[in-house]
C-alpha cells in the first residue's frame, strides 16, 4: 500500500480514494471508502493509456460481467462500476475489501504451502473452474498473483486475459497486445485453448504452491515453449499425496487431463469450504493477513486520502512477487540494482486464440528477490522503489490488499499512531522475447470468453455432527403453527427472506413469523396465489389469477398491483398466466391470447373464406423488483384454448431450460414427440429460442432437472441418467431396481442427491455418477419417490413422502431422525392424507402436513 500520486483520481462514483494498493499490467487498484456505508472498498481502475482503446474497454467490461455472473463461492461480489454513475468517463469496478495475500507473495514470504493448504487452494479454484467450464468457456485467469489467500479460503480475482496479463500494451491501429505468463502444450502447437487448458495451468499453479518452483521453468528461456510441449515435468518435490493428480493435470494431451470437478473432489471430498473450517493458513501467513487488515482499517477509519507523493510518475506501479510480475509493461526506475533472474519461478509463454506467427511463445522470468530498505532521510519524492509504506510500519510480509471477500471490512473507531514510512521494492520483470508475444486484439475485435459460470455453486457441505438426544427421534420443534380450521388449508407455502413463512390459499395469503410461529398478517387480495417470492428486501410478491401483487412484509397490505392487461403491452388480452419458475428477481411464466387470422381476399368467382380463431402462446420474463417485462418469446400453444403449462428444468448463466407438461401438449405435439420429452432452451437475456431437444428415451412425465454445469439428470426407465446439453451425449448411468423409478434429484456442490420409488435416497458424484451412499427411509413403498430437500447449510438432507419425514446427514447418509404427526386433526374429523412437505430456512426445516407446520432445528 502506498500514498496517492498527483495524477491519481480522488473519487470513483460514491467511493473516496484513500491509497494505492498495487498495479497490474492493465489496471491500478486503490483502497477506497464508501461514503454512504463507510465500508472499505477496493477500486480496480483501468490504466488510462489502455482504456482509450475500444478493444480494451470491451474486454475489461466483458471480464467484469463474467466476474459478476460468477459471484459466490470463491468469487468476490461486484459493488458497482461506471455504468452505475451518470457521465462517468473512467473505467473501473468496485468490490469489498478483505485482507489477503497473493499466492506469489505468500510463497515469497514463507516458502511452499503445507499439503492441506494446497488441497484447499486447489479445490477452491477447481470448484470455480467447474462452473466456468460447464458452458464450454475457458477462464484464462489463473496466475500466482490472481489467486488470493484470505483467512477463510482462496479467492480468484481475474476472469480473462486482461486480469491475468503479465504485459499489456497499445499498438498502432488501435490494437491491444496482451501477454499472459503461462502457456499450454496445445497452444504451442497453435491450437485454441479449451477448458483443459485451465487444468494445465492449475497443475502448474498447484506445483508452484507445493514446492515454490514452477515445473518446466528450469533451462534456457528461449526453449520454454519446447519444454512445455515435449518435456515431462519434474515433480519429485511435490508431496506424494498430490503428485499423481498434478501430473495428470500436466498431461500434454488435453484429453488426458481430469475435469475441474474431478480435481475438486480428489483434493477435498468435503469441499474447499469444509476442509478450510478452523483455519487453513500457516501461522506466519495468517498473522500477515491480520496485520494487513489492521493497517487498512486504520486508513479507512481516518477517512482522508494519504497525501500524494510529489514528483512520483503517474504510471509507476508497485511490482509483483515470486512467479508473477505485477506490472510488466511499466519501466522500472534505474537506481535500484537488478538481481539475477530466478528461473525456478519462471512463467511460461503467452495465451491467446489463434496466436499470430510473429507472436511465438516466449518465456518470461520474474525476479522475486525483494530489495527493501529505508531512506537515509525523509524526502518529498518517491524513492527508487515504487511503493511507499503507509503509517503503521512495514510488516514482515508486504501487505497486498485486494477485493476478495463477500463481506465488507468492519472499521474500528480507534486509530494508532503513525511511525515513519519505509520503502519497498519487488518483482522486476525480465522479458526474453523471440518476437512480439501475446494476444493481439484488433480494432473491431475482442477475445470473447464465451460465457462461463452460472448461479452460485455452494461448496460441498462438511459432515454433520448434530443429532437428536435419542437416536432416531426428531428434535423438539421450535414452534408449531396450526392454520385455523375455519379457513381452507393452505395450498402453497414459501419462505420470504428467512423472516416470514407465507401461505397462500383460497382465502388469501397469511404470514407467519419464522422466529416465533405466530401469525402476523393476512391479505385477501392474494386468494388463489402462487408461492410468494421476495421482491428485494422490502416487498413480498404473489402471482394471483387476476395479475401480480406486491405486499408489504410488515402488515401485508397491497402496495402495488398489475393486472394481466398491464403485464405486456403487446398482449393486452393475455389469459391467466401459468407460473414456470424464478431466479433472483426474475420470474418466468407462460400466457396465451386468442387471435383472429383473416381469410385470404376473395377471388373472382369464389366465396371468401372464413376468418379463423387461433391461440398464440408465449413465454415471458418479468423482473418483479423493477416491475417490468424483460422479454416474451413464442412457444407452442397448448391443448385447446388453455395456456400451456411448463416446468423450469434448469437455470444457467446464459440460458434456461423448460419442459411442457404432457397434459397440456397439443395432439400434434404428442404425435411428433413419439413418447419422448422435449426440452427447450431460451437465452436468459433476450428470450431467443436456442434449442429444442430430446435426450435418450426420457419420457414426457419422467423426473428431470438440470444443473448450472450443463448437465441434465433424468429418470430413464428404472435408471438415472446424466446427459450433456445440448449435445445429448449420455455422460453416466446409475442403475436402479425394477419398478422403482427415480424421482427429481437435488444438486449441490459436486454431489447429486437422488431419490427413488423404493423409498431410497442417496448421493452420487455429479461428474461421474459414482455412488457415494444410498439409504432407505424405511417407509412403506408408495406410488412416488420421496421429495428431497437440503437444509440451507447443505449438511442435512430431508426426505418427505406421504407417511413421514426422514433426516439424513448429507455427507455420509447417516440416518438422524424420523418424524410422523398424529395423522388426524380431530378424532371425529377426516383422516389427514396430505403428503409432508419441507421448506429450508436458515437452520430451520419447516415441515408441513396439511394445515399444521412444525419448525425443526437442523444442522
Amino acid at each position: 500500500m502506498e500514498a496517492l500520486r498527483q495524477d491519481d483520481p480522488r473519487r470513483f462514483g460514491p467511493y473516496t480514494v484513500l491509497a494505492r494498493l498495487r498495479g497490474t499490467a492493465s489496471s491500478v487498484q486503490y483502497l477506497a471508502r464508501d461514503t454512504a456505508s463507510e465500508d472499505a472498498v477496493v477500486i480496480t481502475a483501468a490504466r488510462p493509456e489502455l482504456a482509450a482503446l475500444p478493444a480494451f474497454r470491451r474486454r475489461f467490461q466483458a471480464e467484469a460481467r463474467t466476474a459478476d455472473r460468477l459471484t459466490g463461492g470463491w468469487v468476490q461480489p461486484q459493488l458497482g462500476g461506471p455504468d452505475d454513475v451518470p457521465d462517468e468517463e473512467l473505467l473501473w469496478t468496485a468490490g469489498p475489501y478483505v485482507p489477503a495475500l497473493t499466492l506469489s507473495e505468500a510463497i515469497d514470504a514463507t516458502g511452499p504451502l503445507p499439503e492441506r493448504a494446497v488441497r484447499i487452494l486447489g479445490a477452491g479454484l477447481a470448484e470455480t473452474l467447474s462452473r466456468v467450464h460447464a458452458t464450454g468457456a475457458v477462464l484464462q485467469g489463473l496466475a500466482p498473483r490472481t489467486v488470493l489467500l484470505a483467512e477463510d479460503g482462496p479467492r480468484l480475482t481475474a476472469f480473462g486475459p486482461l486480469g491475468a496479463a503479465a504485459a499489456a500494451e497499445a499498438r498502432p491501429g488501435g490494437q491491444l497486445s496482451v501477454r499472459l505468463g503461462y502457456l499450454t502444450p496445445e497452444q504451442v502447437e497453435g491450437e485454441e485453448p479449451g477448458p483443459a487448458s485451465d487444468l494445465f495451468v492449475l497443475g502448474l499453479l498447484l506445483a508452484y504452491a507445493a514446492t515454490g518452483t514452477t515445473p518446466l521453468a528450469d533451462g534456457p528461456a528461449a526453449e520454454g515453449a519446447e519444454r512445455i510441449a515435449r518435456t515431462a515435468p519434474e515433480l519429485g518435490a511435490v508431496p506424494e499425496e498430490l503428485r499423481d493428480l498434478i501430473a495428470r493435470c500436466l498431461e500434454k494431451d488435453p484429453a488426458d487431463r481430469p475435469s475441474a470437478g474431478t480435481v475438486a473432489a480428489e483434493l477435498a471430498l468435503e469441499g474447499a469450504a469444509g476442509l478450510a473450517k478452523g483455519g487453513w493458513l500457516p501461522e506466519r501467513l495468517a498473522a500477515a493477513v491480520a496485520e494487513q487488515g489492521a493497517r487498512a482499517r486504520e486508513t479507512v477509519t481516518a477517512g482522508a486520502p494519504v497525501d500524494a507523493v510529489a514528483g512520483a510518475p503517474a504510471d509507476a506501479v508497485a511490482g509483483g512477487s515470486a512467479g508473477e510480475p505485477s506490472d510488466a509493461v511499466v519501466p522500472v526506475p534505474a537506481p535500484a540494482p537488478v538481481p539475477a533472474p530466478d528461473t525456478q519461478t519462471a512463467q511460461l509463454g503467452d495465451i491467446g486464440r489463434h496466436v499470430p506467427r510473429t507472436d511465438r511463445p516466449t518465456t518470461q522470468l520474474s525476479v522475486p528477490p525483494e530489495l527493501t530498505g529505508r531512506p537515509a532521510a525523509p524526502a518529498p519524492a518517491l524513492p527508487a522503489g515504487p511503493t511507499s509504506a503507509l503509517p503503521g510500519g512495514v510488516p514482515a510480509v508486504p501487505p497486498p490488499m485486494v477485493p476478495v471477500a463477500p463481506r465488507p471490512l468492519p472499521i474500528p473507531t480507534n486509530r494508532a499512531a503513525a511511525p515513519s514510512p519505509a520503502v519497498d521494492r519487488r518483482g522486476l520483470l525480465i522479458g526474453l522475447a523471440a518476437g512480439a508475444a501475446g494476444l493481439v486484439v484488433g480494432g473491431g475485435g475482442v477475445l470473447a470468453l464465451g460465457g462461463g459460470g452460472g448461479d452460485t455453486d455452494d461448496p460441498k457441505p462438511a459432515p454433520s455432527h448434530s443429532s437428536p438426544t435419542v437416536a432416531g427421534l426428531p428434535p423438539q420443534p421450535r414452534w408449531v403453527y396450526t392454520h385455523p380450521v375455519a379457513e381452507p388449508a393452505p395450498l402453497t407455502a414459501a419462505v420470504w427472506n428467512e423472516r416470514l413463512l407465507v401461505l397462500t390459499g383460497k382465502n388469501g395469503a397469511t404470514a407467519v413469523d419464522l422466529s416465533t410461529g405466530r401469525r402476523v398478517w393476512q391479505n385477501t387480495d392474494a386468494a388463489g396465489g402462487e408461492p410468494a417470492l421476495p421482491a428485494g428486501q422490502d416487498l413480498c410478491f404473489v402471482a394471483v389469477p387476476s395479475g401480480f401483487l406486491w405486499l408489504s412484509p410488515k402488515d401485508g397490505k397491497t402496495v402495488h398491483r398489475a393486472d394481466h392487461a398491464d403485464l405486456s403491452a403487446e398482449t393486452p388480452k393475455l389469459s391467466a398466466p401459468e407460473f414456470v419458475g424464478s431466479s433472483g428477481p426474475v420470474i418466468w411464466f407462460t400466457g396465451s391470447e386468442k387471435a383472429t387470422v383473416k381469410a385470404p381476399p376473395k377471388k373472382k368467382g369464389k366465396k371468401r373464406g372464413k376468418d379463423k380463431q387461433i391461440v398464440r402462446a408465449y413465454l415471458f420474463a418479468y423482473d418483479i423488483v423493477r416491475r417490468e417485462q424483460l422479454w416474451r418469446t413464442p412457444v407452442p400453444a397448448g391443448r385447446g384454448p388453455a395456456t400451456p403449462v411448463h416446468r423450469l428444468i434448469a437455470v444457467r448463466q446464459n440460458n434456461l431450460v423448460v419442459r411442457q407438461s404432457p397434459a397440456t401438449l397439443a395432439p400434434g405435439d404428442v404425435r411428433a414427440a413419439k413418447g419422448k420429452a422435449v426440452f427447450r432452451s431460451f437465452d436468459r437475456k433476450t428470450g431467443k429460442a436456442l434449442w429444442s431437444k430430446q435426450f435418450g428415451t426420457v419420457a414426457p412425465d419422467a423426473a428431470a432437472m438440470g444443473d448450472d454445469r450443463g448437465l441434465l439428470y433424468a429418470a430413464v426407465g428404472d435408471d438415472l441418467q446424466a446427459f450433456e446439453t445440448p449435445a445429448g451425449k449420455p455422460k453416466w448411468t446409475l442403475n436402479g431396481s425394477g419398478g422403482t423409478p427415480y424421482g427429481t434429484p437435488v444438486a449441490t456442490g459436486t454431489v447429486l442427491h437422488t431419490t427413488n420409488r423404493n423409498q431410497e435416497v442417496g448421493a452420487v458424484e455429479r461428474e461421474t455418477g459414482r455412488l457415494r451412499w444410498r439409504r432407505s427411509t424405511e417407509a412403506a413403498i408408495g406410488t412416488a419417490a420421496p421429495a428431497v430437500t437440503l437444509s440451507t447449510t447443505g449438511r442435512t438432507l430431508l426426505a418427505a413422502d406421504g407417511s413421514q419425514v426422514t433426516a439424513f446427514a448429507a455427507e455420509d447418509g447417516r440416518r438422524l431422525w424420523k418424524f410422523q404427526d398424529i395423522g388426524a386433526q380431530d378424532p371425529k374429523g377426516p383422516t389427514v392424507t396430505a403428503p409432508y412437505r419441507v421448506l429450508a430456512a436458515g437452520r430451520t426445516a419447516v415441515v408441513q402436513r396439511d394445515r399444521i407446520f412444525y419448525a425443526f432445528p437442523v444442522a
